[in-house]
């Protein structure tokens, strides 16, 4: 189905997630992640702190660059993420979840936004 492994299991986990919780936000990100490569969306730091507060969970279906700051914690669910980009988010005491996390802790995906 995908070339790669990884993202054949993503796409899984969510659509378990989804079966179980009928949750919607995990439907559109299975789609999201199906979607064409070229389609991936690239989301900076600046953006990131603009648009949440304190405690906010995020998810960004792409990758996140490392371009400006952030000065308030977070959780980020990413497919990818610059180095940069995960310096500066661990700088401020933000953790960086795997989607399979996320989908446990926030099964009926509640206060999880999709950014990007």
């Amino acid at each position: 189905m995908f070339a790669n492994a990884l993202t054949e299991g993503i796409v899984w986990t969510l659509r378990r997630a989804f079966k179980k919780s009928k949750a919607p936000i995990w439907r559109v990100l299975e789609e999201d992640i199906k979607n064409h490569r070229s389609n991936k969306v690239e989301v900076n730091i600046d953006k990131l702190a603009n648009l949440t507060k304190e405690g906010d969970i995020v998810i960004v279906p792409g990758k996140v660059l490392g371009s400006g700051t952030i000065d308030h914690k977070l959780t980020i669910c990413t497919f990818s993420i610059s180095r940069s980009a995960a310096k500066k988010i661990a700088n401020t005491g933000s953790s960086i979840v795997t989607i399979d996390y996320l989908t446990e802790k926030c099964p009926d995906g509640n206060g999880v936004r999709i950014i990007g």
